[in-house]
């Protein structure tokens, strides 16, 4: 049996099967990243929810992300079998697919083409999408001056412009192949438009390569399942 008493996050959430990965997270667009992927791979996981309200900034969890964000695991089967933490959903997301090897293509030239529509995901759509959610939905829209939400609304939209373009004739950002960007992208291109509510600002109706997409990617049954892994009330 896998020893997992090194990491200090496991006395607060005990792991049930210790042989297995364990998964901190909350369902959240960054946090259904890692739960989507294990479900597509068959990698067998153990999830634990961490509220976003108080449980990222204990001690037990800051032991294995010091920047108290989701999602963060624990793999006892790591590099040489030695157990790893891990923490930034995008990281996660390409070790997964290269322990299984899958949703990342073999081929050397695709393979770094996948890994620069996720870096677009991180870098841009993640913190462009999840700005805008604040000025348009939660304290930020107190704010009287227009220009933070103007800011996010325009780069919002011209980011989704980038992703129709891309989608055009394509089923997935890949061509055929469903890979760790289709994950990255798509959880936050749903939460703008279901959570967020703003898909009208962005003008998310006159992007139909997108919303076929979007809608494809929610299809699949690893998605059903894994957008609602870890329970917000476990």
């Amino acid at each position: 049996m896998s020893d997992l008493s090194n990491f200090p996050i496991t006395k607060r959430w005990p792991a049930k099967d210790p042989g297995i990965l364990q998964l901190y997270s909350f369902p959240t667009p960054n946090g259904v990243k890692a739960s989507i992927a294990l479900e597509e791979t068959g990698l067998p996981y153990e999830a634990h929810t961490i509220k976003l309200s108080g449980d990222v900034t204990t001690p037990e969890f800051l032991s294995l992300n010091p920047n108290n964000k989701i999602p963060a695991i624990i793999d006892p089967d790591g590099p040489g079998g030695q157990p790893m933490g891990l923490w930034e959903s995008g990281a996660i997301l390409q070790y997964i697919a290269e322990k299984t090897g899958k949703l990342l293509p073999s081929d050397p030239a695709r393979k770094w083409e996948t890994i620069q529509w996720l870096m677009f995901q991180m870098g841009g759509i993640g913190p462009m999408f999840g700005q805008l959610g604040f000025f348009h939905k939660f304290a930020g829209k107190e704010i009287e001056d227009p220009r933070p939400r103007e800011r996010y609304v325009n780069e919002a939209s011209r980011l989704l412009k980038v992703l129709e373009a891309r989608l055009e004739g394509r089923q997935w950002i890949m061509d055929d192949d469903y890979t760790i960007a289709d994950i990255a992208i798509f959880p936050w291109v749903r939460g703008l438009k279901v959570f967020y509510e703003a898909g009208d600002l962005v003008g998310l109706d006159d992007m139909p390569n997108v919303n076929d997409w979007l809608d494809r990617a929610i299809a699949r049954p690893a998605s059903e399942k894994g957008l609602q892994i870890p329970p917000r009330d476990g």
